[in-house]
């Protein structure tokens, strides 16, 4: 009597553990190694500049990927070119204006998207897309996954990146 007791319990904590197995969900979260590294060129003439910086973002981030984990490095490459060409919608690009300071007093300088245009237009797409990214050491290592040209010309061809229509 107590052997047949000692196996029905046996059998049913082994059957109890295959239910548990069967019901509990495991999270998975992806790791920046088990994610390949796609490359994607984008065209930014006359493209609006928050309307490319938005997508350039989420590809960056890699919202598009469905294994897409908050705290980790899952998103693409982007190259933007033609950065020189983008363009602002209404009188911003009369009014927008770039801060920077040299942490000394008196050392902020301003100034205006033409002058920024051009000397460094580069800077401006850059600037955009760093602010639509989060504002920690993992925004700092995903702003690197962008490359911004002035011209039609990249030394990117090696990655054979793929061709982005952005609206």
């Amino acid at each position: 009597m107590w052997s047949k007791s000692v196996n029905f319990n046996v059998l049913m904590k082994i059957e109890m553990k295959e239910t548990i197995k069967k019901s509990v969900r495991i999270t998975k979260f992806a790791k920046r190694e088990e994610n390949p590294n796609n490359w994607y060129v984008v065209d930014a003439d006359g493209k609006v500049l928050g309307r490319l910086a938005s997508e350039v973002a989420k590809r960056i981030r890699g919202k598009y990927n469905p294994q897409f984990t908050p705290n980790s490095d899952v998103g693409d490459w982007v190259v933007v070119i033609n950065a020189d060409k983008v363009k602002l919608t209404g009188k911003r690009s009369e009014l927008k204006e770039y801060k920077t300071h040299s942490r000394y007093p008196g050392g902020q300088r301003i100034r205006s998207f033409k002058e920024v245009s051009a000397t460094h237009p580069e800077r401006i797409i850059t600037l955009a897309v760093k602010r639509m990214l989060p504002k920690t050491k993992l925004g700092s290592a995903l702003i690197h996954k962008l490359k911004v040209y002035k011209g039609s010309e990249h030394p990117h061809s090696a990655q054979k990146p793929v061709a982005l229509n952005i609206k």
